[in-house]
């Protein structure tokens, strides 16, 4: 996470990113496998699904378990930090859904 010279900007740069938004909007509804999110996000690559997910943890907005099992297991859940800004991000798809309005 980069300080920016605006609060905004900071938060912005966190969370924009290939579906980054997506994805945690998928977890406020709960963990979620690795397949899941590639089920719930058919528009991206896994690659860039893995990146994204690291970029999230590496924020601290998310966090990974691996079970060690046969094949691997791993889920994702919101860390503390993550659940913060559910209210942030619903406010945003509410202003999404207006400009889609908007455009028709």
């Amino acid at each position: 996470m980069k300080k920016s010279y605006c609060p905004i900007d900071t938060f912005i740069n966190v969370v924009k990113g290939k579906r980054k938004a997506t994805i945690i909007l998928h977890l406020f509804q709960g963990e979620k496998r690795y397949r899941d999110l590639v089920k719930l996000l058919p528009d991206i690559s896994e690659r860039m699904l893995s990146k994204q997910l690291k970029e999230l943890e590496a924020d601290l907005l998310i966090s990974r378990t691996v079970f060690p099992q046969v094949p691997p297991r791993v889920e994702y859940r919101l860390t503390d930090l993550g659940k913060t800004i559910k209210p942030i991000l619903k406010e945003m798809y509410k202003g999404g859904m207006l400009f889609e309005e908007l455009m028709e």
